[in-house]
């Protein structure tokens, strides 16, 4: 397995054994983990730390030119914000675990000239599926329902 996804994995793990939402992220460049993060809307009562976006604001500031040569990994398919933030930072390639459960905009960040490439990787997949199912209301909560 691709050590970058397993990075994201886990950090989902962690959200999860805090009680939150099991989605993890690293931002990788030029072969090195920046960032990492994982969904702490639960933890920390946050409207926006989605994975992506912890593990954008734990990067820290970062130039444009190292963004252009950056790798988001995530374990599931970054919804609109999140894609937003890969989108305004200009980051050319997102590497995501699954798509199954949840499909962001993909098609569209794709049509933007970001590489995307779904792992589907069974994982990830059964973390999400496992908290789905116990966790409909929360699930439902984070992604807008």
């Amino acid at each position: 397995m691709d050590k970058f996804l397993e990075a994201s994995i886990e950090e989902a793990k962690k959200g999860m054994a805090e009680g939150g939402i099991p989605i993890g992220s690293v931002l990788v460049i030029d072969g090195r983990i920046v960032g990492r993060g994982y969904n702490q809307r639960v933890q920390k009562g946050s409207a926006v730390l989605h994975a992506e976006m912890d593990c954008l604001e734990n990067a820290g500031r970062i130039k444009a030119s190292d963004y252009r040569r950056a790798t988001l990994y995530s374990t599931l398919s970054p919804c609109d914000m999140c894609s937003g933030a890969v989108l305004l930072y200009g980051i050319p390639k997102v590497v995501i675990g699954e798509n199954r459960t949840f499909c962001g905009p993909e098609d569209y960040v794709r049509s933007r000239g970001v590489e995307v490439v779904v792992i589907d990787n069974q994982e990830c997949h059964q973390l999400m599926e496992t908290f789905i199912e116990n966790n409909p209301e929360l699930w439902n909560e984070d992604i807008g329902e």
